[in-house]
């Protein structure tokens, strides 16, 4: 794999890195062609698919590095809500412990 890969969001239109990690994922799924939405405009698609609106979606900033993410839920009780990038992490982090 040469290494991560700037493309266009076809929905959104702005740039999001295709990783080198996604790629070994993509290719040990047997998925050939890189992803061409964003990983929001990915999750409000396959919402919209699935439930047929975006009724349920919010718009939040992400607990840990502030970064702007959609997610499918309506967040509540005041629990910290992260972007896809940290919640692997903190996952990563109570599954080694």
């Amino acid at each position: 794999m040469p290494g991560d890969i700037s493309v266009n969001c076809r929905s959104c239109f702005k740039r999001f890195v295709f990783t080198v990690e996604e790629q070994e994922f993509f290719h040990a799924c047997g998925l050939t062609n890189s992803p061409k939405r964003c990983h929001n405009c990915r999750l409000v698609s396959r919402v919209q698919r699935v439930a047929g609106t975006t009724e349920n979606t919010s718009a939040v900033q992400c607990a840990d590095c502030g970064a702007r993410t959609v997610v499918p839920f309506i967040p509540k009780n005041g629990k910290p809500v992260y972007c896809n990038q940290c919640f692997r992490t903190k996952r990563a982090e109570t599954l080694a412990v």
